[in-house]
């Protein structure tokens, strides 16, 4: 396109409704680097409200219509995309302004190939413009989206200002405050000062060391996330170090083998161990001084009798990452499993298999935990990969093997590995099972991005019953494998910090693009047939594709339980309502001949602790996906009370929250948070019947592709997911737990006694 140009959308393509937007440029210096943004505008070209600006610090929208996805490397630069489901932008929003800054005195003429791009949602490119007569300008707009006609269309913009973003975002009715450096009791905010004169906000440290939120280092040392002399006390992970060699200053001598516990700050009690802050390697220096006192005061230590046996400690991370010394966002951590560019789904096999065979071995509770389940002993486990196991005529090679000793018996079992989504192939997993009988292997367990139902195996073996040694088929997810060490390193703790590391690299690993680990990633092959058929209304009960899409469903529900519980750190379930003795095949038959007459699939998940179940319901006549949750009144309330009690708990859930009064038998009031937030009274009945709880959903447009790519069906329910339980359900637990309120006692009749 060309500057000024524009063009609209519903004439380049068909998949319009979510488009993503690409910044991208290069250096000759190989530094140069810039941030983008993006602002919602009314009809007046202002911002509604600060909300509407979008940047580093504000990536991304509660409704899911904006979200800045980050920065990608290309052949020569890098790219900085964003995401915009247009079906979501709030109709008073008339103009999507895309832009981006510079910092430090960068400009705009000293980066090369600047250019935007747009692509629909399954990833087709639409439009390009490049922007070649950039000079002295620190920020610029690309481009914008407006409506004209209830039809978005694209505007090559390309406007420079030599303000920078705050002359940019002053334009469009942001207020930019400057802020002003302050002083605090240790000296100036942010600097690092000697002898305790300086921490950040302000605080103090301890022998010239700086912290971070307000941290004091510990002999020299900075740390993150703790609190010092004169520091802001903030939450820390539980963590467990080794205690130091020799005396602690201040304190009585500690031997070298027993454990100091530093307990989080938030369930610190007045008697309890002073809190230590602790790097995430676990390393300690020096002395700790107690919260407030001077520089002398060191923190008492708890010392055991000798020979007194205690619990084996657990070490966690910190949920908050450490401060970055990169000089800019664009450098990227050195990391022990680099993910580069595989040539072929081989490279990528081979990789994935030896990291994770390699942490297994490594860290017992890991390895422990993926094969307990599969029959294997607790004790030593060594790995091995690309073995060679004599097979016929020609040796065959399965991607790994496990070994595993205890008391002089071993346990073994053979590994097969798929990633990206490649499917398992039954006579290859067949050769392992024959392989497996007649060497006196355990177990053949298999790898993939699928998730394993009961009642419906991703392969078909078949097992030679003369053979008196039986060997087990056991089949794991890269979500499951996820899922396990997110629990570990997060929740449950390991032996040590070297170990917690190990773990976090391997979740990083798992978790990048490139790595092919993904998870149950596509709906299949019968997805479109069925959604298209349903939308036309020709699919009839029966059809076996309609199984196979229920099939899918399933699959990503408990994808969906496992990447839950282990952000919460509970087990999260699918919850199966189906009769006794019902086998699974004709339960999911009893489904598709309903998803074929309703149009909906549906799924509820229960995650311990929490009372009440999340559902799930994706409608593909009306392409919405519904997340929802019904929650018990307490009893014995007064009405109004408990409907603004309800109220005070969502005052962070979004304004497009649908609240419906729930009655004996029948369904009562109903409106958005928004509405009801300055009108409380309006969710109570009119005849006065009793209120037996409330049903609170949200609503989201729903990706049409099979895939897991940014429109796509998969990606739109973790979405949905996500924005529900982060602004809905994580703040009704004290609403559920809340006691019975006091009941109404009848008037005493009156008499003349």
């Amino acid at each position: 396109m060309l500057k000024g140009a524009n063009i609209g959308l519903a004439a380049l393509g068909e998949d319009t409704g979510a488009v993503v937007v690409g910044l991208s440029w290069s250096s000759a210096a190989g530094d140069g680097d810039a941030d983008v943004s993006l602002l919602l505008l009314d009809g007046d070209g202002k911002v509604r409200g600060d909300a509407d600006f979008y940047f580093y610090n504000r990536p991304a929208a509660e409704d899911g219509s904006v979200q800045l996805l980050g920065k990608v490397p290309t052949e020569n630069g890098s790219e900085d995309r964003i995401s915009l489901d247009l079906t979501a932008i709030p109709e008073d929003v008339a103009r999507i302004v895309v832009a981006a800054s510079q910092d430090g005195g960068a400009r705009f003429g000293d980066l090369d190939d600047l250019r935007l791009t747009l692509t629909d949602g399954s990833g087709e490119p639409l439009l390009g413009f490049s922007i070649t007569d950039a000079t002295v300008e620190t920020a610029f707009i690309f481009g914008e989206l407006y409506r004209r006609n209830e039809e978005w269309k694209f505007r090559a913009v390309g406007q420079g200002y030599e303000t920078g973003l705050a002359g940019l975002a002053t334009d469009f009715g942001i207020t930019v405050e400057e802020d002003d450096e302050g002083e605090g009791e240790g000296g100036e905010v942010g600097e690092a000062g000697v002898d305790g004169s300086g921490g950040v906000d302000g605080s103090g440290g301890v022998d010239g060391s700086g912290g971070v939120d307000g941290s004091g280092g510990v002999g020299g040392e900075a740390g993150v996330g703790g609190s010092g002399v004169g520091g802001t006390e903030t939450e820390e992970a539980v963590v467990t170090v080794p205690a130091q060699r020799g005396p602690v200053a201040g304190t009585d001598p500690v031997p070298a083998s027993d454990p100091v516990a530093v307990p989080a700050l938030a369930q610190a009690q007045a008697q309890a161990p002073v809190p230590v802050p602790v790097p995430a390697d676990g390393a300690v220096g020096g002395s700790v001084p107690a919260a407030g006192g001077g520089a002398d005061q060191a923190a008492p230590t708890t010392a055991r009798p000798r020979g007194t046996r205690t619990a084996k400690k657990k070490v966690t991370l910190p949920k908050a990452p450490k401060k970055s010394l990169a000089e800019n966002d664009s450098w990227k951590p050195a990391r022990l499993f680099p993910v580069p560019s595989y040539k072929s789904d081989r490279e990528r096999e081979v990789r994935a298999t030896s990291v994770l065979l390699s942490v297994m071995a490594e860290v017992p509770e890991f390895g422990r935990r993926l094969t307990a389940g599969f029959g294997a002993p607790a004790g030593r486990m060594q790995t091995f990969t690309e073995v060679s196991l004599p097979h016929g005529d020609s040796p065959k090679r399965p991607d790994g093997v496990i070994r595993t000793e205890r008391a002089g018996k071993l346990w073994t079992a053979l590994v097969e590995t798929k990633t990206n989504g490649n499917p398992l192939k039954s006579e290859q997993v067949q050769t392992y099972m024959d392989i497996a009988a007649r060497r006196g292997y355990e177990a053949v367990i298999t790898l993939s991005n699928d998730v394993a139902l009961e009642g419906s195996p991703l392969v078909t073996v078949k097992t030679d019953g003369r053979r008196k040694h039986k060997v087990s088929l056991w089949h794991l997810s890269w979500a499951e494998v996820a899922h396990q060490a997110q629990m570990l390193i997060r929740h449950e703790g390991v032996g040590n910090a070297a170990h917690a590391w190990l773990l976090q690299e391997l979740l990083h690993y798992l978790q990048h693009e490139n790595s092919g680990c993904h998870g149950f990633q596509n709906m299949g092959p019968a997805w479109v047939p069925v959604r298209d058929g349903i939308d036309a209304e020709t699919l009839c009960q029966g059809d076996p594709r309609a199984v196979e899409v229920v099939e899918s469903w399933e699959r990503l529900i408990r994808q969906v339980c496992l990447r839950l519980g282990g952000e919460l750190g509970q087990k999260a379930l699918p919850v199966q309502r189906a009769r006794r003795g019902t086998d699974p095949k004709s339960r999911r038959a009893e489904l598709a001949d309903r998803l074929c007459e309703e149009g909906k699939l549906s799924a509820e998940v229960r995650v311990d602790g929490a009372r009440s179940i999340l559902s799930v319901t994706a409608d593909l006549r009306t392409g919405k996906i519904r997340t929802s949750m019904d929650v018990p009144a307490p009893d014995g309330a007064y009405p109004l009370s408990v409907a603004k009690r309800l109220l005070r708990f969502l005052e962070e859930a979004p304004a497009d929250l649908h609240v419906e009064t729930l009655l004996d038998g029948r369904n009562g009031p109903r409106g958005t948070l928004e509405r009801l937030r300055p009108e409380p009274g309006d969710l109570l009945p009119g005849d006065g019947a009793e209120i037996t709880g409330f049903r609170l959903s949200l609503f989201k447009g729903m990706g049409s592709g099979r895939g897991s790519a940014e429109t796509g069906f998969i990606r739109s329910v973790d979405q949905a997911v996500d924005r529900f339980h982060g602004s809905v359900a994580a703040h009704l637990g004290q609403f559920e737990q809340r006691r019975p309120g006091r009941t109404r006692q009848p008037a005493e009749p009156s008499g003349t006694g």
